[in-house]
């Protein structure tokens, strides 16, 4: 740090108390012309961060019960903006400057605790000399503020590389880092499917590894999160899937920026985005069911509703993530996306403008780079948290539990995919005769065996035009809040739109 002899030793001849039975604060008062001694107390805070005011009498007090190491394990941590606090009573003559006095002393305070040696101001005008009625003294306190400030910033931004922190934090917590999502829920479908007393968190970090071999990113581990209360109206049978999270160890000083309730910010998002991507999986895999059976004439049956329904379910789904993250580029869209898309030329209608995670990182990014506090870096960084957090409608209970609704509906059709193709498919030997009365419609397949589609399953038909009513229902209130909510959030309406255009394509038909 830098050393101010001359101060410390203004400072070893004060007396105690400064003058008999005047305090220190009443001593700036009555002596703004500049007592050496008194000035000595403020040049150490203000170049050195360091103080000695046994008797409290300094207008800056210090809370030592708060502690650093808050700032990873408490959501409520006060340490940052609490740690220090001015008092009653400050001097007159130093009332429009002594949060900068305060502030200073903070992140000198910091630079010191992380072993970062301190220059001195390089000018000597720019040293604490006198509190004469030239206020020269204010902006002396002013450039040792903004030395302060920018010697902190630099430290954070380049050498524990804060940039390079978010960005990782953004590619798997923001699932910037798309295939690694899809290689991890494939390795890791099994363990996740359990309940969630019964996962295996150290399974699960196992499986993490590949992270480490996709990018330098070791600070990433694997968390199960209570579930909490369910907002959906019906309960349901809750997994590892709905439980899973990513973490990332931070530690001091990108603590003051990466919280604990940063992080919990994060994490919100990521599992949100995490379950719609799940739903998104599952029908994928139930609209492949349904293409295993397209040498069947199945128009005008249960199956053929069932595609148009599963279609539908997969344009929400995504039509939800591609306006919520980043994959509005192609390079990013897995293949059988685009294949879907192409057979129903669909492509276009999914290029659309990103309107939350990506413009709102873009726009942090960019106000961090010109920054000049690391108080400017939190607000911005802490800023943009919210922003998304209610973009992603994940602070608007009534629309969440909409969108959870759906996404539970989507999840309980795919499950039973299986069965309502099964029950409406046969396998029939083709040495067996067909009974044409019963109204089959016939197709042959590769292995020689024909295929048999029954016109005649109640039960089928009347489970997809449930899930069909339900689903549509469902999404059209969905979109009626969307657009009675979208003069207070506007961008609302823009998922209402594309939202809407799912089913008004449906109906369409």
């Amino acid at each position: 740090m830098y050393q101010s002899e001359s101060s410390c030793h203004e400072l070893a001849s004060l007396p105690t108390p400064v003058h008999e039975n005047v305090g220190t604060l009443a001593y700036f008062s009555l002596h703004p012309g500049g007592d050496a001694a008194a000035l000595a107390l403020l040049t150490l805070w203000v170049y050195e961060g360091v103080i000695d005011d046994p008797y409290g009498e300094f207008f800056i007090a210090e809370d030592k019960s708060l502690q650093k190491e808050s700032l990873t394990q408490d959501y409520e941590a006060k340490y940052w903006q609490q740690r220090y606090s001015l008092k009653d009573g400050i001097p007159s003559f130093l009332a429009n400057i002594a949060g900068a006095i305060l502030t200073t002393r903070k992140y000198l305070n910091v630079m010191r605790e992380c072993g970062h040696t301190v220059r001195a101001p390089p000018s000597e005008n720019s040293k604490l000399m006198s509190f004469g009625s030239n206020h020269h003294y204010l902006e002396c306190i002013k450039a040792a503020y903004n030395f302060a400030s920018s010697e902190l910033l630099n430290l954070i931004k380049e050498k524990y590389d804060l940039t390079g922190r978010l960005r990782s934090i953004k590619h798997y917590l923001l699932l910037d880092q798309g295939d690694f999502l899809v290689h991890f829920m494939d390795i890791a479908r099994d363990e996740l499917a359990k309940k969630p007393d019964e996962v295996s968190v150290e399974k699960l970090q196992e499986r993490s590894s590949l992270i480490r071999r996709l990018g330098t990113f070791n600070d990433l581990e694997v968390t199960q999160r209570n579930s909490g209360n369910n907002v959906l109206e019906e309960p349901v049978s809750i997994t590892g899937l709905e439980t899973f999270s990513l973490s990332y160890k931070v530690h001091w000083p990108l603590s003051i920026v990466l919280s604990r309730k940063a992080l919990t910010k994060y994490q919100l998002l990521f599992r949100f985005l995490f379950h719609c991507k799940h739903v998104d999986r599952q029908l994928c895999g139930a609209w492949q069911v349904h293409q295993g059976v397209r040498a069947l004439n199945t128009r005008e049956t249960a199956i053929s509703r069932s595609s148009l329904l599963c279609r539908s379910m997969l344009k929400f789904i995504n039509s939800l993530l591609h306006y919520l993250t980043f994959e509005a580029s192609l390079i990013f869209l897995s293949t059988f996306m685009l294949l879907f898309w192409a057979s129903f030329n669909l492509t276009e209608t999914f290029l659309f403008p990103l309107y939350v995670i990506e413009p709102n990182w873009h726009l942090m990014y960019n106000r961090l780079q010109s920054a000049n506090s690391i108080d400017e870096v939190i607000q911005q960084h802490d800023f943009f948290l919210d922003k998304c957090l209610r973009e992603c409608l994940l602070l608007l209970p009534e629309l969440l539990k909409k969108v959870e609704r759906l996404k539970s509906m989507c999840l309980q059709y795919a499950a039973a995919t299986q069965w309502l193709i099964s029950s409406s498919i046969e396998l029939h030997n083709p040495e067996e005769p067909i009974d044409e009365s019963i109204g089959l419609n016939k197709a042959k397949g590769k292995s020689g065996q024909v295929l048999k589609s029954t016109t005649r399953n109640v039960a089928v038909t009347d489970s997809v035009l449930k899930f069909e009513k339900e689903f549509n229902t469902e999404l059209q209130s969905l979109g009626s809040i969307l657009s009675s909510n979208s003069q207070a959030e506007p961008y609302l309406s823009h998922l209402a739109q594309w939202l809407l255009g799912v089913k008004n394509e449906k109906n369409g038909l």
